[in-house]
């Protein structure tokens, strides 16, 4: 176990050792320390290293992740996981505003609440809450899947395309062109595998499923109204 204290040395020497481990070191668990809500840590990651960060983090935390599993002991600050590629980002507290944003693969779990737009504009990211999202999540989502195993705001899954939403508890309204749809036995097993991968105590069928009504996807003349 790498020890950095982050208070100590500060974030740019973190971020560049982290960056600088490839897929052949043997340096492969880190702790960081005194991180005191700093922004932007552990950014672009992009070997299977483990990275446990303790305390609460600011901005953008596990930024452009790809290869490694980087983890929250406690609440992460707006866009945390934003952009992630693939590896794995694991909230212990709430996640703040844009949680996943834009994530193109990985899996990202906040055990806590999300707040507003959390996988907003998401392109085949997994993100399981397990706790409430607020307004606008899902905004204009393209692909993946999205999993609330409680509440949802306002406005859930506005403009979404192709991505999945599963919510467990009550939806305060949907968005443009979201629906509930049918859950068939594919997304029951989609939904199975992120809940034992995100170790939830839930079952698929407690779920609600929704998505796009493709009402948008072609010009309409009375939408210009």
């Amino acid at each position: 176990m790498q020890i950095f204290d982050l208070e100590a040395k500060g974030l740019r020497a973190l971020n560049s050792t982290l960056q600088g481990q490839g897929p052949d070191t043997n340096e492969t668990a880190w702790e960081i320390v005194n991180a005191k809500g700093s922004h932007a840590i552990a950014v672009g990651l992009t070997a299977p290293i483990d990275v446990t960060v303790r305390g609460s983090t600011g901005y953008y935390c596990a930024g452009m992740n790809a290869e490694a599993t980087v983890r929250v002991d406690g609440s992460a600050g707006p866009g945390v996981a934003e952009n992630m590629m693939s590896g794995a980002v694991i909230v212990e507290g709430d996640a703040s505003q844009y949680a996943g944003a834009t994530g193109h693969g990985g899996l990202l779990v906040i055990k806590g609440n999300a707040a507003s737009r959390c996988g907003i504009s998401m392109k085949g990211i997994d993100i399981v809450v397990q706790g409430n999202v607020g307004h606008m999540s899902a905004f204009m989502a393209q692909s993946g899947n999205l999993v609330v195993c409680g509440d949802a705001g306002e406005a859930l899954g506005d403009s979404i395309y192709e991505a999945h939403l599963f919510v467990r508890g009550t939806v305060k309204s949907l968005g443009a062109d979201c629906v509930e749809k049918e859950m068939r036995p594919e997304h029951l097993e989609i939904l199975k595998d992120l809940i034992t991968r995100s170790g939830v105590e839930a079952r698929p069928e407690e779920f609600t499923r929704y998505g796009s009504a493709r009402k948008l996807y072609n010009f309409d003349i009375d939408n210009a109204y």
